[in-house]
């Protein structure tokens, strides 16, 4: 799974710099609608997230199935168990510091 998921993705930067693939979305894209307060956008759609994405229509079926775990397994690691560990730190910190303001800042991703 290591080996196909770094193939997959140098084969995605090939194409992204041969042009024959286009992000579908730029840093740029990002920042405007954060500045815009547009969060409903899809780029903020947790199914347009910055995790990797390894699953492809043209790839053969039982590399179809590698590819859609690789990606479950991104987004469950990367994104759902994160934002479980930073929640549970953030109500921690709240709870142990009841006299104390805090500020806290979180990514689009």
């Amino acid at each position: 799974q290591v080996l196909f998921a770094l193939n997959q993705t140098l084969l995605q930067h090939e194409s992204l710099r041969a042009g024959s693939l286009q992000a579908p979305y730029t840093t740029e894209d990002l920042i405007k609608h954060y500045n815009c307060g547009d969060l409903n956008a899809v780029i903020f759609n947790h199914d347009t997230s910055q995790v990797p994405n390894f699953i492809n229509t043209t790839l053969p079926p039982h590399e179809q199935v590698t590819a859609q775990e690789i990606d479950s397994y991104f987004r469950q690691e990367l994104i759902y168990k994160r934002n479980e560990r930073m929640g549970k730190r953030v109500m921690a910190l709240l709870r142990e510091n009841r006299d104390k303001s805090f500020f806290f800042a979180f990514g689009a991703g």
